[in-house]
């Protein structure tokens, strides 16, 4: 399988990046925008793999992601690629809207558009997996009880593009039929990651995950 991933320089992407070079023999397409939050060395011995090419560009940029797809020619995708951080969100929030928004609009749409190129053997088997967070459940109180997968999200100003993208990608599968699944992460803790101060402060909500 070859496999485009977004975000694959970052602290949870580079963990997939690496588990798919030692556990599998999938291709990696990389696309990584290299901001703050991105390393290469993070890659250990995925940088310089044959299996994995990474493509310093922007998700938002629609002519660049349409090159990636038409070249590479993925029978997935795993997005990845976000802006984080409670407080950055605060205090940055375009760069949010810009990446998180917009950048998964592009890659959706171009996603959309080759999906319809391809045969439909290829086409029936093709797969856009979004990684979203669990902040779109909202904050828990005291008193409240435990999220669970069902509960319905809630809205708060650092999830709401999150809770936006979730709502695209359910309607890209039934309207276009394209397969999308998106699944909601935890606070992971580990080597390579850039620190939260919010997330890993006394009292923060949890859980946390280790990564290796």
């Amino acid at each position: 399988m070859k496999l485009l991933m977004t975000g694959g320089c970052g602290f949870i992407g580079s963990a997939v990046v690496r588990h798919l070079m030692r556990r599998t023999d999938h291709v990696v397409i990389n696309v990584d925008k290299m901001t703050y939050s991105a390393s290469e060395d993070a890659l250990e011995e995925a940088r310089g793999h044959n299996r994995h090419v990474l493509l310093r560009s922007d998700i938002a940029d629609a002519d660049a992601m349409r090159q990636t797809f038409a070249t590479h020619q993925p029978d997935a995708v795993m997005h990845l690629a976000a802006e984080s951080h409670v407080d950055r969100s605060i205090d940055g929030p375009a760069a949010f809207v810009q990446t998180n928004v917009v950048g998964t609009f592009t890659l959706l749409e171009v996603a959309r558009h080759y999906a319809a190129t391809l045969s439909p053997e290829r086409r029936a088997a093709f797969r856009f997996h979004h990684v979203s967070t669990d902040e779109v459940f909202g904050s828990l109180g005291p008193q409240d009880a435990p999220f669970t997968e069902t509960m319905p999200t809630r809205t708060k100003l650092n999830s709401q593009n999150d809770n936006g993208n979730e709502l695209r990608h359910r309607q890209t599968d039934r309207t276009v039929k394209i397969h999308t699944a998106h699944n909601r992460t935890h606070t992971h803790l580990g080597t390579h990651t850039t620190p939260d101060p919010a997330a890993c402060s006394p009292g923060s909500a949890g859980p946390y995950r280790a990564v290796r």
